[in-house]
């Protein structure tokens, strides 16, 4: 009777891990039934391909602050970082002449040099990563400034014209889709291999549940978790060169308003704050779900300074479902509708 007890409360954990994730489908086809009555221009099939390319940094960097979150840390500066590669690539490749695609790859070293800076700090002291990242948030974002002022074109005019073949990249398709898509799917299917599939991925997830336990089994923790924000910088980096193309401009500003949607995304797609947890499937359907809820919004007449407002909600109501299912309630009423005692 025991065993019996065992394999339904295992079928029952299955059953509501992958729940999780329907239900977040399900809210996605719930926001573009809404938003596609309140406004029928939104099921334009050119006009949602189009609307894709405006959230997908955040598509982009969700899956990397994934990484970092599952070892129980936060990246609050990813933000800072897009804005910093953005301008600094402007910078290399206007005033120092360097070739566009080399100061993209000079670009993607910056937002690593700015995860590990972050990171080994982290890793290395007693400080909490939150307070780290936030003084990260605002050392990256005057350091963009900085570099600005060391451009001869005005910050709020940010650097543009540059080739027509780097802008094509980041705005133009391929079979009907937006390159930015088929390059979200191509990370998701590299940090889902690299999460999920990886003895790397093993020790996020073993540093999440319990860091003492995973340095006496032999892990360097202290690696693990630099990497991970390495991860993210690099991340927030190809982020701020996907704007930078597909806007044709550079500025130091971009990416400041990504933080709360980031993190919305990675909680609300199923990973713990406390870490130990997480997916990257959940996460990338979640960060469409808040993608397209901000353009719905914005395309229903909203203005978009009060986007965060229903983000925000969101990530709260996000938390709460999430200490139930943790706390066990919804597996006890799956049990009660089951017609079974927990024993």
């Amino acid at each position: 009777m025991e065993m019996v007890n065992s394999k339904l409360e295992k079928r029952v954990k299955f059953q509501l891990k992958w729940r999780w994730e329907y239900f977040l489908v399900a809210l996605l086809v719930a926001e573009m039934l809404i938003f596609g009555v309140i406004n029928p221009r939104f099921l334009n099939p050119v006009v949602f391909l189009g609307s894709i390319n405006d959230f997908m940094p955040i598509c982009i960097i969700s899956l990397a602050v994934t990484f970092v979150m599952i070892t129980g840390g936060i990246d609050i500066q990813a933000g800072s970082v897009v804005g910093l590669t953005s301008i600094s690539v402007g910078l290399l490749w206007q005033e120092f002449g360097i070739n566009i695609w080399l100061a993209s790859l000079l670009g993607l070293l910056i937002g690593a040099t700015c995860g590990l800076f972050s990171g080994s700090l982290i890793a290395n002291t007693d400080v909490q990563p939150m307070v780290i990242t936030l003084g990260g948030s605002f050392l990256f974002s005057g350091l963009a400034l900085a570099v600005t002022s060391v451009s001869s074109v005005e910050s709020y005019k940010g650097i543009s014209g540059f080739p027509e073949s780097f802008n094509q990249l980041f705005r133009g398709s391929f079979l009907g889709i937006p390159n930015q898509v088929w390059l979200f799917l191509l990370l998701i299917g590299i940090c889902y291999v690299l999460l999920h599939k990886t003895q790397y991925g093993r020790k996020i997830f073993l540093i999440g549940v319990n860091r003492n336990a995973a340095e006496y089994s032999g892990i360097k923790t202290n690696r693990i978790i630099m990497s991970t924000y390495m991860i993210s910088g690099i991340s927030a980096a190809i982020a701020g060169i996907v704007l930078t193309g597909y806007l044709g401009t550079a500025k130091a500003d971009f990416g400041k308003e990504l933080t709360l949607p980031i993190i919305t995304a990675v909680v609300l797609g199923g990973t713990l704050n406390t870490g130990g947890k997480g997916h990257v499937i959940g996460t990338a359907l979640a960060s469409v779900v808040i993608g397209i809820m901000r353009f719905g919004l914005s395309m229903s007449g909203v203005n978009t300074q009060y986007l965060d407002i229903p983000v925000g909600i969101l990530l709260i109501v996000s938390l709460i479902l999430r200490s139930f299912i943790d706390g066990g309630v919804v597996k006890k009423i799956f049990y009660k509708m089951i017609g079974k005692g927990e024993n």
